[in-house]
């Protein structure tokens, strides 16, 4: 899978998801992770990509035409007009079920915006999908950004080792991952729950499994009662 990051800050991004698992899988060859710099498509020598709001107001806003230059240069290297995620919070919360869909996608573009935002026609005319990581502000989407690729790469075949983890993980069910445990078996006092010893396999899946309606009902009591709603 290929991504894509339209940015002011290229080496942010690269230096994010350069490391550990991510890292590893850009190696690997399983993924990889380009930043465009915006800022390369700018039409003046001082490389300026942003300017005042009409109507007035606070703050800068990022043209249009730096931003779709460097959208056309890409469709044009790759050879199709590729999903492009835009990293805004006035979009729809990210979530497991979004990261599955966007890991479908051979390349993925996410657009990062930065001052007070992009101007509106480059979004009209580029942007697929409008993607929020919760209802706050950030500086920048770069940030964002990072975090959907990440979710989004543990779903590529082979990038985690163990195919069943991404399987096994929060949200997957539905539900909240139950506790984890390693040695020693004792710690401060604190001993591991006895059945995760037993060596039954049965008796640890249901364990597990009423560990995650507890955690779930207690943490996010949201996805509990639909996920009972939905057992019904």
């Amino acid at each position: 899978m290929r991504f894509h990051v339209l940015t002011l800050f290229p080496q942010m991004i690269l230096d994010g998801m350069n490391t550990s698992i991510t890292g590893r899988a850009i190696e690997g060859g399983l993924m990889s992770v380009e930043a465009i710099n915006i800022r390369d498509y700018a039409d003046n020598k001082h490389m300026k990509v942003d300017d005042y709001p009409y109507g007035g107001g606070a703050g800068l806003v990022m043209q249009a035409a730096p931003v779709c230059a460097a959208y056309d240069a890409l469709t044009e290297k790759i050879g199709k007009r590729p999903r492009v995620v835009y990293m805004t919070p006035q979009g729809h919360t990210f979530n497991q079920q979004m990261a599955k869909d966007f890991a479908k996608e051979e390349n993925l573009v996410l657009l990062c915006g930065h001052y007070e935002g992009i101007d509106e026609r480059a979004l009209e005319l580029i942007v697929t999908d409008y993607v929020s990581i919760g209802d706050y502000v950030l500086t920048g989407g770069e940030l964002p950004a990072m975090v959907v690729i990440d979710a989004v790469s543990r779903l590529v075949p082979g990038v985690l080792h163990n195919d069943e983890s991404a399987e096994t993980e929060s949200f997957e069910n539905g539900l909240l991952e139950y506790p984890q445990y390693t040695r020693p078996v004792e710690f401060r006092g604190m001993r591991v729950p006895d059945v995760l010893l037993s060596g039954h396999h049965g008796n640890v899946d249901k364990w597990r499994h009423e560990q995650s309606l507890i955690r779930t009902k207690k943490y996010r009591p949201d996805l509990y009662d639909a996920y009972m709603k939905s057992s019904k």
